[in-house]
């Protein structure tokens, strides 16, 4: 069953409906929406939500070529009165006219309150269509709310839905409410956990809620048959000629202007009116296109060849004689290549591929540069190096970085064969700068000083200040001293200024900020006004870049609020500018701050939804990994390290030092299994590749480590909380992981401390659900005499089959209304904090990894 998302107005206006009309005066609501939009799953989940002195009445009509006369009512009879159901004999077999019918059922409902629900009135009989209109009018008579859902879609001018809708129009009491598509946001929520790529899956749905499942129920199918099958059904009641319109509109693709449907299929306009009242297409009088890409895919699947191929010489020749706007471009290629055209597709694909990634739709960009390189053969060199070149940069911003890293690697050789230097220095330094998150850090690194060195021999350029912003970066993110990363930032910023590169400027400043606020705490309001800058000038890429940086940085100083506040805002961000690889690995970071909060579900759950991603980055995948094997660890549970050596098998090790997680993740795994052998060896490790390097957030935590494992590390850079650990300050540590908003590490700390702090390290564990250190805590206050305060579960909870206690059961109730943690807190008048602790422990205690799981827990336990 899918999950109700962005349907909470809708429920809240038809609920409070519903409560009104149960005491008087009754209502009327019209739920509307194309086909697969959830009519059916809101009427139902407002039956759910209802008062259960309410008396539910469901009948639904049926697309039959002979319609029942009064099926809805049929259906629902056995609830209804004795008097309606001998009326309603009666009237089927002529013994009684329909009014006595309809007299019965005012009087019944008259009689108790009640939901009345008439599902698909557009399929609905005459009668049916009369006995709504009787009862629309005398509703505010009885204690009653009747809900008619319909098709909008499939209504035309003369439907008897469209003379009912006037009939109500004077209605004071008849509320209306549509039901829109799923948003971006909502679509990608669903698709975690599944291997499907969230803005495709919204592209080819439109947000439509029955075609979103069917791909997630299928995904390793193109088109799901159930949507096959829909599709087919629909369409065999159409005409020829209709049918023929719908076949033309496939291979047409997009929005097609009607002045050319009507040169491809003269006197077309009745064969479109029947197409569009089957639902399958809509048009506003300028032009007409499919509802949904799949449903057209599904369409065009069944187009003969000859059929197809004749369309789009006819559209790509229509279309090249008129004049042409940019918006055209890809449907021109589209045509050219459909056509068989060589010659049209290399003429218009290069150019619609530049018009999208001008447009920031880098995804299409991509599409448009792999449509022309598939003809590029001919092409002289420096040609097809530029559509190497366009390819591999809107495969790196798209997400698609293997395909992004194959075409460059190629440019920089055909550059080098042409004897261009300056094209192949830039191409060699684009080419280290998708390098380091595909996880290949040293090469990353030579292909960095490689492309410096050619550029250098050509004297000043804009391209010289990106390759050294480009060592700026790579000094910063593998924790060179700051003053290495500063002397590159300097030469970016002079060359920038001079060719007026404001990109190159303001990442500079960043990365030259960043590499002081990560040696020495200073820096972070310098790296939010670069950002704001980058924002500020409208430069997406480098903003876009910035902003997950900031979460990397924020996550790595173990900053909480900092940490959830970039990542809101990267994520914005990301998905108003269509950077999905910068998304992917924003969202990596987001797991690790949620893992940090404490909040190991939700964590595990983002984790998830990025590893479901087809193709993530590697190094958002290696984080990913990361996170969900510490997560299970922390749990108690089996296979965290498999999750652990995947990471680390999914980058250099380099790159998993640089991130900051991997060998911290390993050390912390080794140690709740209790081989501290294990702790001191893979902690010494770590050290040793940090060594010369300068991030006290790095080497103090492995230091930290070795020092609970019970040896002495040697001294070394450690910031905040961990230089104070080191430094025997437990109390201090303690409290100054408090204030990061990180329970876990704080709890930590506190098995060096007294017995107070023991008991509290105790509770906190116990809270998260972190079964192995609480026996380990357990085990410390045995050896130091501590006795544990015995708090045994109360009898409820006992009773519970989750062992939830009657506040963690309140909080699951709300989890099945769809509240966030704000709500929650709002309802149960406790901080917003604890709301999100007791989501965490219900999570826990239930095993899953999502809060639409929990929900469904609370009425179907076995799940």
């Amino acid at each position: 069953m899918m999950d109700l998302l962005e349907r909470e107005a809708v429920l809240q206006d038809l609920t409070g409906h519903l409560r009104a009309a149960s005491v008087g005066p009754g209502r009327l609501a019209l739920v509307r929406g194309e086909a697969g939009i959830g009519k059916t799953s809101v009427v139902n989940r407002l039956a759910q939500l209802a008062d259960p002195r309410i008396r539910i009445l469901v009948g639904a009509c049926d697309p039959l070529t002979a319609p029942r006369p009064l099926g809805p009512l049929t259906d629902l009879a056995p609830r209804l009165g004795r008097p309606v159901r001998t009326a309603l004999s009666g009237a089927l077999i002529g013994t009684c006219r329909p009014d006595e019918v309809f007299d019965s059922l005012l009087a019944d409902l008259n009689s108790y309150p009640s939901l009345l629900v008439v599902e698909d009135v557009h399929w609905a009989d005459e009668t049916t269509m009369d006995l709504l209109r009787y009862l629309a009018r005398r509703l505010p008579s009885v204690p009653a709310l009747v809900v008619a859902t319909y098709r909008d879609d499939e209504i035309g001018r003369t439907h008897t839905v469209t003379a009912l809708l006037g009939t109500l129009a004077g209605y004071p009491w008849v509320s209306r409410h549509d039901l829109t598509p799923l948003s971006r946001r909502a679509v990608a929520r669903l698709a975690r956990g599944h291997t499907v790529d969230p803005e495709r899956l919204h592209h080819v749905s439109a947000g439509n809620p029955f075609i979103v499942t069917a791909i997630l129920n299928s995904p390793e199918e193109p088109i799901p048959a159930t949507v096959r099958e829909a599709v087919a059904g629909r369409l065999a009641g159409l005409s020829a000629a209709a049918r023929e319109v719908v076949d033309v509109l496939a291979v047409l693709g997009r929005r097609a202007p009607l002045p050319l449907l009507a040169d491809l299929l003269p006197a077309s306009e009745t064969a479109l009116d029947d197409a569009v009242a089957c639902g399958i297409v809509r048009t506003d009088g300028q032009a007409t296109e499919f509802r949904h890409e799949l449903t057209r895919l599904a369409v065009l699947e069944s187009v003969p060849a000859a059929c197809r191929l004749r369309v789009h010489r006819q559209v790509l020749a229509a279309m090249r004689s008129g004049p042409l706007a940019p918006g055209d471009l890809a449907l021109l290629a589209d045509h050219a290549e459909g056509a068989g055209d060589p010659t049209a597709v290399l003429e218009y694909a290069p150019d619609a591929a530049a018009h999208a990634a001008a447009s920031g739709a880098h995804r299409e960009a991509a599409a448009q540069y792999a449509r022309a390189l598939r003809y590029a053969d001919p092409l002289p060199l420096d040609r097809r190096a530029s559509l190497l070149e366009g390819h591999a940069q809107a495969c790196g911003l798209s997400g698609r970085l293997a395909e992004g890293i194959a075409s460059r690697r190629t440019a920089v050789e055909l550059r080098r064969t042409l004897g261009d230097r300056l094209r192949e220095g830039d191409d060699l330094r684009l080419l280290s700068c998708w390098l380091w998150p595909f996880g290949q850090t040293d090469e990353a690194g030579r292909t960095g000083l490689e492309a410096v060195r050619v550029l250098e021999a050509l004297g000043p350029s804009r391209e010289l200040a990106r390759a050294y912003l480009n060592l700026c970066q790579l000094a910063c993110y593998r924790h060179e001293k700051a003053r290495l990363t500063t002397a590159y930032a300097q030469k970016a910023i002079a060359l920038g200024e001079r060719f007026g590169d404001a990109g190159a400027v303001v990442q500079a400043r960043f990365h030259a900020a960043a590499a002081d606020m990560l040696s020495n705490g200073s820096g972070w309001e310098e790296c939010e006004q670069a950002m704001s800058d980058a924002m500020a000038q409208n430069l997406p890429e480098d903003a876009g870049f910035l902003a997950l940086v900031m979460c990397w940085f924020a996550a790595l100083r173990r900053d909480a609020a900092r940490t959830t506040a970039a990542v809101n805002r990267a994520e914005a961000y990301c998905l108003d500018h269509d950077l999905p690889s910068y998304l992917l690995c924003t969202r990596a970071w987001g797991g690790w701050g949620l893992l940090g909060r404490g909040l190991w579900a939700q964590a595990a759950d983002t984790a998830q939804g990025v590893l479901g991603h087809p193709g993530p980055p590697p190094v958002a995948r290696a984080l990913a990994l990361t996170v969900l094997g510490l997560v299970r660890a922390r749990q108690g549970k089996a296979r965290a390290w498999p999750l652990l050596e995947q990471a680390a098998d999914s980058v250099d090790p380099g790159c998993l030092l640089d991130t900051g997680l991997g060998w911290e993740a390993r050390v912390e795994a080794a140690w709740l299994g209790g081989d501290l052998d294990r702790v001191r060896t893979e902690a010494q490790r770590g050290l040793d590749a940090l060594a010369g390097r300068d991030h006290p957030w790095l080497s103090g935590p492995l230091a930290c480590w070795v020092r609970r494992a019970g040896g002495t590390p040697r001294r070394v850079p450690a910031a905040g909380p961990y230089a104070l650990e080191l430094a025997g300050d437990w109390a201090g540590a303690a409290e100054q992981w408090d204030r990061l908003g990180c329970a876990y590490q704080g709890a930590l700390v506190r098995l060096s401390g007294d017995a107070p702090a023991l008991h509290q390290a105790l509770a906190a564990f116990e809270a998260l659900g972190a079964r192995p250190v609480v026996a380990r805590t357990r085990a410390v206050m045995r050896a130091r005499g501590v006795r544990p305060v015995r708090r045994g579960p109360r009898a409820a909870t006992l009773a519970n089959p989750y062992r939830l206690t009657v506040r963690e059961m309140d909080v699951l109730k709300l989890l099945h209304e769809g509240m966030s943690d704000a709500e929650i807190a709002a309802r149960l008048y406790i901080t917003r904090k604890t709301a999100g602790h007791h989501v965490g422990a219900v999570l826990a205690k239930l095993g899953v990894h999502s809060r639409q799981e929990a929900a469904r827990k609370l009425h179907d336990p076995k799940r």
